[in-house]
């Protein structure tokens, strides 16, 4: 299948597919380019589906290992499609060691993809907080642009910075998020 922008709603189909005669329904939450892309909020490919955690019994729980039903459809969609095999990305769910920002459940967009697959699309609030701790992480890029497309507020950069501070306390983190936040235009920002 060509990675191309759209590419990942119908792989997410297929899973669907792949899961219907197992008897199980799984809810996937996803973050990145992946769920700004299924929200409408940017439009640009992306190579991969990110995804954040499983909801199980109302608890988001890793989705690392992925439970053998679920990686065993993912793996039978990579090859059907012509996908990478790890086109379902469970590296995210790392978030979840130090926790999501407050109330994230509670904002995600709910879409069932099917009657096997609901996929949780984090909201743009949320997503704000991931890109900024991934641009100041991984020196800017996509993170950066995908920020600038998002066009958060003064008031949500701060509420972001001060999530990704639980997550990096260290000091040349926060020396690398304040640059980070003069270059989107906050100044004098209080991260602690």
């Amino acid at each position: 299948m060509d990675m191309t922008l759209g590419w990942e709603s119908g792989a997410l189909r297929a899973l669907s597919e792949q899961l219907q005669d197992s008897d199980v329904r799984f809810e996937v939450v996803v973050v990145g380019g992946a769920a700004l892309l299924a929200l409408g909020l940017v439009s640009r490919a992306t190579r991969d589906v990110d995804v954040v955690g499983i909801l199980s019994e109302g608890e988001l729980v890793s989705a690392d290992p992925m439970p053998e039903l679920l990686a065993a459809a993912v793996a039978r969609v990579a090859r059907d499609l012509g996908l990478p095999s790890d086109w379902l990305n469970p590296g995210p769910t790392a978030l979840l060691d130090f926790g999501l920002p407050p109330g994230f459940l509670q904002r995600v967009h709910r879409v069932d993809v099917g009657s096997s697959l609901t996929v949780l699309y984090a909201d743009r609030f949320d997503q704000i907080h991931f890109k900024l701790y991934a641009m100041v992480d991984q020196a800017g890029g996509r993170h950066e642009d995908d920020l600038r497309v998002l066009a958060p507020t003064s008031d949500e950069l701060l509420v972001a910075a001060r999530w990704t501070r639980t997550h990096d306390p260290s000091p040349g983190f926060r020396g690398q998020l304040l640059l980070a936040l003069e270059r989107l235009g906050v100044d004098d920002a209080d991260v602690e």
